[in-house]
């Protein structure tokens, strides 16, 4: 026992080191996996572990001189290589949930899968962002803004074919429109479909870059697809629509991010002015799963 004592006296310190710092890679992996920059930063690691153990194992001092001059640079190439994904990920950590109710949430998929339907039985092309907890304000401002109720009249009304705002897209926010006929970023992926138009494109460079859920409904063949994380859900119908949105807008605690939502909520404790009174942050209090009937590389 008293071994134990004098080990834990001597090691506290560095017990802790080992703990943060696991915790740190932990959430740094966890926000690379499933990313376009997870390839990337795997095969950096692999190949800087295999030149530096064969440098080790045949004594290249060259190589050893070089690799130690060079591995000061490399901070700042991974700051350029990984820019989206650190982008997101220092969004991720100051972000906060956003809808106010679940009963708000459901009002807005049933607003959302019936403007869908009726987009796609009169084959109007239509293109929706949904803001989740990654805010795309820039690109909000290349449109008009509105700060709407969002209804199924005034989404049918703005896609409608040679209205002003329908070859751009739509921005909600919560149960609000807050802009129409906005631009978005076309993905640079390539191998996708040629026969997947501008919207789809848009929509699945959107979602590459935030966490937004973006629908789209193809002007030519009234299908309804959801691009989500850079992925491309086809042929879906107003109750699929429906489902898979159920799920994706009521995410499950994210994984490995304890220690993130810990020093979050006490910011906020300590920012907000109700912190005195224990008022609790407002977010989701259901849990789901995100969809998994995706294709990366889907044909219209």
């Amino acid at each position: 026992m008293e071994r134990i004592l004098e080990f834990s006296a001597v090691y506290w310190r560095a017990a802790i080191e080992i703990v943060l710092l696991t915790a740190v890679i932990y959430y740094f992996l966890l926000l690379f996996r499933g990313t376009r920059g997870a390839a990337v930063f795997s095969g950096l690691v692999i190949a800087l572990l295999v030149i530096t153990g064969l440098t080790h194992i045949f004594e290249l001092d060259v190589m050893n001189w070089i690799l130690s001059r060079v591995l000061g640079f490399l901070a700042v190439a991974v700051l350029v290589i990984f820019q989206p994904e650190l982008r997101r990920a220092l969004a991720q950590i100051g972000s906060q949930s956003f809808f106010s109710s679940s009963q708000q949430r459901t009002e807005v998929i049933d607003v959302l899968a019936e403007s869908a339907r009726q987009l796609s039985q009169k084959h109007f092309g239509g293109l929706i962002a949904i803001e989740r907890e990654i805010g795309f304000r820039g690109m909000q401002e290349t449109g008009v803004p509105l700060d709407a109720k969002a209804s199924t009249e005034l989404l049918v009304t703005i896609f409608f074919t040679n209205t002003p705002l329908h070859d751009g897209g739509v921005v909600l926010r919560g149960d609000r429109v807050v802009a129409a006929g906005c631009i978005f970023p076309l993905t640079q992926r390539q191998g996708l479909s040629a026969t997947l138009g501008m919207r789809h494109r848009a929509a699945i460079g959107l979602s590459e870059e935030t966490d937004a859920m973006v629908l789209v409904v193809s002007e030519e063949t009234g299908q309804i697809s959801v691009a989500q994380q850079g992925r491309l859900t086809q042929d879906l119908d107003a109750a699929g629509l429906r489902l898979l949105l159920a799920r994706a807008l009521a995410p499950p605690a994210r994984p490995g991010n304890w220690l993130v939502d810990g020093a979050r909520k006490l910011v906020g404790m300590v920012m907000s002015p109700r912190a005195t009174h224990g008022a609790p942050p407002a977010g989701f209090t259901e849990a789901g799963a995100p969809a998994e009937n995706s294709t990366e590389e889907p044909h219209e």
